[in-house]
């Protein structure tokens, strides 16, 4: 791992409720939790506590490739954030705050190693895009 950490942020036109609720519940994160169009997110596990485990599986759509995003809930603070140790030991903090028109979504993570950080970053917007999208079309 790296010192460094990555921010992304999306402006949800939608109340810190909702934008909560579809951050954290099951059925709405395998709606928005890919990063392209041929990536799907067939089943997510949300056990929203300290300690609570968070589990995405992420797949390709044509079956070549997948793996499970899995983390523990280190901090839960409902409706304005929540932060992730993830299973390799990285940390993701998202935070919820509102703003006029709605609220402003950010993320902020631990890179890993293997990949290029402005790939990493492009990859992690493009799912809060996913969500933005999802959030404000539901």
């Amino acid at each position: 791992m790296t010192d460094q950490t990555i921010t992304i942020e999306a402006m949800v036109a939608a109340p810190p409720a909702r934008a909560w609720q579809a951050f954290t519940t099951p059925d709405d994160i395998t709606k928005w939790n890919f990063a392209s169009d041929d990536w799907c997110c067939p089943g997510a596990e949300v056990d929203l506590r300290v300690g609570g485990r968070y589990v995405a599986r992420m797949e390709a759509k044509d079956g070549s490739f997948g793996f499970d995003f899995e983390g523990v809930y280190e901090d839960v603070d409902p409706q304005k954030a929540v932060t992730l140790l993830l299973g390799d030991g990285r940390r993701a903090r998202t935070t919820f705050d509102p703003v006029d028109g709605g609220t402003r979504v950010q993320t902020t993570f631990d890179p890993e190693n293997t990949n290029p950080l402005e790939m990493q970053r492009f990859g992690w917007q493009q799912i809060l895009n996913n969500f933005k999208a999802h959030v404000e079309g539901s």
